[in-house]
């Protein structure tokens, strides 16, 4: 069992920076894909970002690439997810989510998900 919580979220003028952080309970946290979803108020929960749990391979949703970086701690369990120049559209609660020795861009490739952290950029 895996636990997150995510940290980091709140409300920034269009163009500002946020660094989300979620850090995960357990012992195995190197063998997990760590990806960030988002979901705005009636929408689907959107992919993000993932940092694979080997090679480190990361991958980004078209939307975000150029501005937001994915990475990742294994000694402090965490991962974070660095966004810049900010859209009023980035604006969603941003979930943590993790899967064991694999990678994925669904929401239901996961197994475990964090609470979520809001975040708003206004116009």
């Amino acid at each position: 069992q895996v636990q997150l919580v995510e940290s980091g979220g709140g409300l920034v003028q269009a163009g500002g920076s946020l660094r989300l952080s979620c850090v995960a309970s357990g012992r195995t946290f190197s063998s997990y894909t760590m990806g960030w979803f988002r979901q705005a108020p009636g929408k689907e929960r959107d992919f993000v970002a993932y940092f694979s749990w080997n090679g480190g391979r990361t991958n980004y949703a078209d939307s975000v690439k150029g501005r937001f970086t994915i990475s990742r701690d294994n000694v402090k369990n965490t991962v974070f997810l660095q966004m810049n120049s900010l859209k009023p559209e980035d604006t969603a609660v941003y979930y943590c989510a993790a899967r064991r020795y694999s990678t994925g861009i669904q929401a239901n490739d996961y197994d475990y998900w964090g609470q979520g952290t809001q975040v708003t950029a206004s116009s």
